[in-house]
């Protein structure tokens, strides 16, 4: 994984990041930068897990952290922790793959299995559950956030069809509720062929 040195970080700007760590991490940093993002992911893995791998750590770029996300989105099981191992064996193969995954679930596996037995004490409190409203308000505006930020990289290319394909498949979900399945089994063919087709003409 070649690339020039990673330029000076900025502070919250989400510039596109074109350069990486030559470094690759160890099954020990996988496995603890792993277990920090999923501690700190109250809300959702998603942002943290892009921050600390993107911004803040340079193991990707914006572009490889959208592909490979991507990816674990059509995979079988959660995203996050298809992207924990995708990312943990892309460095250090298999026992990289399981460091990142023991380090995602492991350590809140162990903090939710004590809040559950607390919950179940104390859930009925009212003030209890208006807390988890806002916590879940705060959760919604983060996902939107890192959304924003994943769609960056795509904006700043300038390329009409992939903006076209996006807005498409945002519209056909989210507005229009088409099935799942049906708009993935269109969308994922025709980005296929619209990648390939625009890679063509990129090295004609």
């Amino acid at each position: 994984m070649s690339s020039n040195s990673p330029p000076a970080a900025s502070s919250g700007s989400d510039v596109p990041l074109t350069a990486v760590q030559t470094q690759p991490p160890g099954l020990v940093t996988l496995f603890f930068a792993f277990a920090k993002m999923s501690l700190a992911g109250f809300g959702g893995v998603l942002p943290f897990a892009r921050r600390a791998i993107v911004e803040r750590h340079r193991w990707m770029t914006a572009d490889e952290f959208n592909e490979t996300f991507a990816l674990c989105h059509f995979l079988p099981g959660p995203n996050i922790v298809n992207l924990s191992f995708v990312f943990g064996s892309r460095f250090r193969g298999l026992t990289g793959g399981l460091a990142a995954f023991f380090g995602l679930v492991g350590p809140p596996m162990v903090l939710v299995m004590g809040l559950a037995v607390l919950y179940a004490h104390f859930g009925d409190i009212p003030v209890l559950r208006r807390i988890l409203a806002g916590i879940s308000c705060a959760a919604v505006g983060l996902l939107v956030a890192t959304v924003f930020r994943m769609m960056m990289p795509l904006i700043g290319r300038r390329e009409l069809p992939p903006l076209i394909l996006m807005v498409a498949v945002f519209t056909a979900i989210g507005l229009a509720r088409w099935p799942l399945q049906f708009v993935l089994l269109v969308a994922i063919p025709i980005s296929l062929g619209v990648t390939f087709l625009m890679q063509k003409r990129a090295s004609a």
